[in-house]
């Protein structure tokens, strides 16, 4: 399978949202109202929609999304440690890197489920959506525990309010009930649902930003390598060792090369962090899943 012409269709649309932004009237003050609704409205959706349409086997389950787990903790840590690495703390600004260490583990869910689709359609779809129910949160607190000392108050409350996190439990408890969306109004979230992949990718094209890109020259090689090396590495020796299927591979697989989120500057601007800066690492991030993807489904898989 050619996956770089498979993938082709969704980077296809982030270039187009990015030339929209920058050579249209369309800028970022049209971007950034999309950029809401699909995280609150159409997001949310499509994730609810993608859990509820087909039964849970949790014990199937169980060990795919421990390796997604075990997957990002991995991660995680190699972020946090690299100020104690002796042949690289000492090149490192410490704020620099408390605010850009989530680049190295977190990814851009509108990417995920929009490939997971093209991937292994409907049962794809579900498995990225269950791992990211169960990563989100996990992701999110290890983002803000570095910059926890100059950040908001409240952080937990809006967790526990985080739309991705309530549309995962929600659609989660509703299969588990055996809950079916009503055939009246299923025509209506399937549309809602496709909206979302195309503006999702888009406004993430329209959210990549080329300022400062060139600071601190060696964290920015380190983040960007575990988000888009090692963390593939680490998903195929998970799913050796548990044992996956070939969907669940390919999905873990996929799920652990993606871009990171578009939304780490936003909190690092929002922390008192230099947020120019992670929207760099992002836009870097995103450039490079269009060959850290082939690599993990082609060559790893």
């Amino acid at each position: 399978m050619n996956y770089a012409q498979l993938l082709f269709p969704d980077f296809s649309l982030i270039l187009c949202g990015y030339l929209l932004c920058r050579f249209s009237p369309l800028d970022r003050s049209v971007w950034q109202p999309v950029e809401s609704l699909v995280y609150y409205l159409l997001f949310p959706v499509l994730l609810f929609q993608s859990i509820v349409k087909s039964p849970i086997d949790v014990g199937a389950t169980s060990s795919f999304m421990a390796a997604g787990v075990l997957m990002g903790l991995v991660g995680i840590a190699l972020a946090y440690s690299l100020p104690r690495l002796p042949w690289l703390g000492p090149h490192l600004e410490r704020r620099d890197h408390a605010a850009s260490a989530q680049v190295g583990f977190r990814f851009n869910s509108f990417i995920g489920l929009a490939i997971a689709e093209r991937l292994a359609g409907g049962p794809g779809l579900l498995l990225m959506a269950v791992l990211i129910g169960v990563c989100v949160p996990l992701f999110n607190m290890a983002a803000v525990w570095p910059m926890a000392r100059h950040g908001e108050r409240g952080f937990l409350r809006e967790l526990v309010r985080n739309p991705l996190i309530v549309a995962t439990a929600s659609g989660l408890v509703a299969n588990l009930l055996g809950f079916q969306i009503p055939a009246w109004i299923e025509p209506t979230v399937s549309r809602i649902s496709a909206a979302s992949l195309a503006l999702g990718l888009m406004a993430a094209g329209a959210g990549m930003q080329f300022g400062l890109m060139a600071r601190s020259k060696v964290l920015s090689a380190a983040v960007l390598s575990i988000r888009h090396l090692v963390q593939p590495l680490v998903a195929a020796l998970m799913a050796w060792l548990w044992q996956l299927d070939a969907t669940q591979t390919t999905i873990l697989l996929a799920f652990s090369a993606l871009p990171t989120a578009s939304t780490c500057y936003v909190l690092a601007a929002r922390m008192g962090y230099n947020g120019p800066y992670v929207a760099g690492l992002v836009t870097l991030s995103t450039l490079l899943g269009v060959l850290s993807l082939p690599f993990a489904l082609a060559v790893l898989r």
